[in-house]
């Protein structure tokens, strides 16, 4: 798989990318990720690629210029499946829809940064948008590591055992039970007795209880999605 990201700032994305599980797919080949100066294409003397919007609105907006000709030259290069672009007032990011991506063979995330972009970029490229959630950051540089993480992990290799990502939380709209490791014993706080049986039977059973248990109690949206029990 390969992932490309367009951002003004590409240096708050070095470390996200080039650490943990992120890092050792890179190492094994199991993904590619490029990132792209935007400044790049600006063609500004000064390498500017945002300007003040129309309509006197504070703030300031990514240039359909710059963004436009890095795109052009991108997709001309290769096929996406995905141009997908960070904005707060877009669908959120869940599980579902990293399962769908990590199926994906090249998709291109374009950061939004300041205000965004101008929504000519948005109306005629994008093919997807996509948020992290109710709030505003200053830049979609976090959003695009964050969808990045929860796709790679999610790649045949990139984490040793395979079948962890398929346990994880709202893989089943159900978060993940409660973990313990050794010791079994500390400070007075036992572990389960249930998960020192070695009755691989009980414990699913368990595991499966608490899930539903920890979800009605946390994130009782998740089980109004789909009926579990």
């Amino acid at each position: 798989m390969r992932i490309d990201i367009v951002s003004a700032l590409p240096e708050l994305l070095e470390s996200p990318l080039n650490h943990s599980i992120i890092k050792r797919a890179k190492e094994k080949g199991v993904v590619e990720i490029c990132v792209h100066n935007l400044r790049e294409w600006s063609k500004d003397k000064h390498r500017k690629v945002d300007d003040y919007p129309f309509g006197g609105e504070a703030g300031m907006v990514l240039m359909v210029q710059p963004v436009f000709d890095c795109l052009a030259e991108l997709t001309a290069q290769r096929t996406y499946d995905e141009i997908i672009y960070t904005s707060p007032d877009a669908p959120v990011f869940n599980q579902k829809t990293a399962n769908e991506l990590s199926l994906k063979e090249n998709i291109l995330i374009l950061c939004g940064h300041y205000k965004g972009v101008d929504q000519r970029i948005r109306e005629h490229l994008v093919t997807r948008e996509i948020s992290v959630g109710d709030f505003v950051l200053t830049g979609g540089e976090l959003p695009a590591c964050i969808m990045a993480d929860a796709i790679v992990r999610l790649l045949p290799g990139a984490i040793s055992d395979e079948s962890s990502a398929l346990s994880d939380s709202f893989q089943d709209n159900l978060l993940a039970p409660p973990l313990y490791t050794r010791p079994a014993e500390f400070n007075g706080w036992g572990v389960p007795e249930v998960l020192l049986s070695g009755n691989h039977a009980k414990i699913r059973e368990w595991q499966e209880q608490q899930a539903y248990e920890r979800t009605k109690a946390l994130r009782p949206d998740l089980l109004e999605e789909e009926n579990h029990f």
